[in-house]
């Protein structure tokens, strides 16, 4: 049976347990003088220190001499770590590092806002909603994912998504925004949680198109996908999070002012896929999203906007292979993203449609953005055949072999050569040996600007961060 903190008991626990809360940290200037109206928390999940410097390679201008600073550079001011609570080693999930951003606390991998002890502990969010500030999500894979639940919901592990969407409900209705996925675990058959959220006065969109007509005087559901986003490259909106952002920012404005959760989300799934062309992609929209937040806070400078990673995935690395290892390649240090810079299609969708047609090689170099050779035609073609074996013996499984089973992607072993091609090219390495990248226990940067932003400079933990943010609400 799944674990989870039922709803009474949550709120008593919470009120029984702030003696737990870690103590806000005492920032370097007076809170009279430091205090913002609003505060933009912006996770980009997975996003190493790699990241965003690879970012900066691919987004440069071949055509100039310099090489141009990103969003990311021009608003760097330090680092921060990232470990789990010693019970889960020096390693953290993408729940622990949330916990410790919205809580001020360390935890156990898995954990969703609950302390070691398995208690709940109150999150920035709920404290900043307790103050009378408007609250709000915004996020790129469902919104009961590991991090909005982080800062929304308790629960004993992350993966009883079907518990955490029922407590946004249950524990009382903790946002005024909620935009992202998750169609799948808010209209069930045993409860329709989108219904609920209307009868409670929201009003729900479930498509892009309708994010422009959103009523200023109501708050809003808005799930655009049965679980995930699709892939910026994939999507009708390659840049979706600034889309959803902006609206974000115009619905959640009022005289007493908000914090919104902002995630880019996907950089952690790309890394785990060591998929450099999609990892970019998800950069860009993230990237795109800050920019549009340095706008605002221009317009509005007693905004903070504060933006970190959780961890960092996959063990990317900016260069791989040698002259000494490669004769095909002719410096022995060499990332060349002019590859993926043109690519309109993910990886895994080219592979979905190489499995699915018998496609050329003319084809192929037309999705791809660059010529393959006979060589990797051929890899692919024989990656084709096993991924059509897979399927074949999984759909010759009885119903009863087939439960709890996770059911095969129909594309996997040609997608794993596809994103090794585009390695190859690019001369992209990745740390981890597995088809899956795990997370690393890298310091990740940090970045900031507004009203106190001098206050997250240089070297912390990622609890510190979350300590600053409730000091900068008015926690004492």
């Amino acid at each position: 049976m799944k674990k989870f903190i039922p709803s009474l008991l949550t709120s008593l626990l919470i009120m029984s347990c702030s003696q737990l809360q870690a103590a806000p940290t005492k920032l370097n200037t007076s809170a009279a003088d430091n205090m913002p109206k609003n505060i933009i928390m912006v996770v980009g999940d997975g996003m190493g220190p790699a990241f965003t410097t690879a970012y900066r390679y691919y987004n440069d201008n071949p055509n100039t001499p310099e090489i141009e600073k990103t969003v990311f550079d021009r608003n760097f001011t330090g680092t921060s770590s990232t470990h789990p609570d010693p019970e889960s080693g020096y390693i953290t999930d993408s729940a622990a590092s949330a916990t410790a951003l919205s809580t001020g606390i360390k935890t156990y991998n898995n954990s969703i806002g609950l302390d070691i002890n398995r208690l709940p502990v109150e999150t920035v969010l709920e404290y900043a909603k307790k103050q009378g500030k408007k609250t709000g999500v915004v996020v790129t894979v469902q919104i009961n994912h590991a991090t909005p639940a982080s800062y929304l919901a308790h629960n004993e592990h992350r993966y009883n998504y079907n518990a955490i969407a029922d407590s946004y409900i249950d524990d009382g209705i903790k946002a005024d925004l909620y935009l992202g996925g998750g169609w799948k675990y808010f209209i069930r058959k045993d409860r329709n949680l989108v219904d609920e959220f209307i009868g409670s006065g929201f009003h729900y969109i479930d498509k892009y198109s309708e994010i422009d007509s959103i009523p200023n005087d109501k708050p809003v559901l808005g799930l655009f996908d049965k679980t995930n986003l699709p892939w910026a490259l994939d999507d009708t909106n390659k840049h979706r999070l600034s889309m959803m952002t902006k609206a974000a920012t115009k619905q959640l404005e009022n005289k007493h002012g908000y914090f919104m959760l902002v995630e880019g989300s996907q950089v952690d799934y790309a890394g785990h896929a060591r998929d450099i062309a999609a990892a970019m992609a998800e950069m860009d929209d993230l990237a795109k999203t800050i920019e549009y937040l340095e706008t605002y806070v221009a317009d509005n400078p007693d905004t903070l906007v504060v933006i970190t990673a959780d961890h960092s995935t996959g063990g990317l690395t900016i260069g791989k292979k040698t002259a000494r290892t490669d004769p095909n390649i002719n410096s022995k240090y060499l990332w060349r993203p002019e590859f993926i810079r043109a690519m309109t299609m993910s990886p895994q969708t080219m592979a979905s449609k190489f499995v699915e047609n018998d496609l050329s090689i003319e084809k192929i170099n037309e999705f791809m953005t660059f010529d393959i050779t006979e060589a990797d035609l051929a890899n692919l073609k024989a990656a084709k055949v096993i991924d059509l074996d897979i399927m074949t013996q999984f759909n010759q499984l009885s119903a009863a072999e087939k439960k709890g089973k996770r059911a095969p992607r129909a594309y996997q072993s040609v997608l794993n050569v596809m994103t090794k091609i585009i390695d190859i090219k690019t001369n992209t390495g990745w740390g981890s040996i597995s088809p899956s990248g795990t997370h690393t226990g890298v310091d990740v940067p940090v970045f900031a600007f507004g009203k106190g932003s001098e206050n997250f400079n240089g070297f912390q933990d990622n609890t510190d961060i979350a300590k600053k943010i409730f000091t900068l609400l008015g926690k004492k």
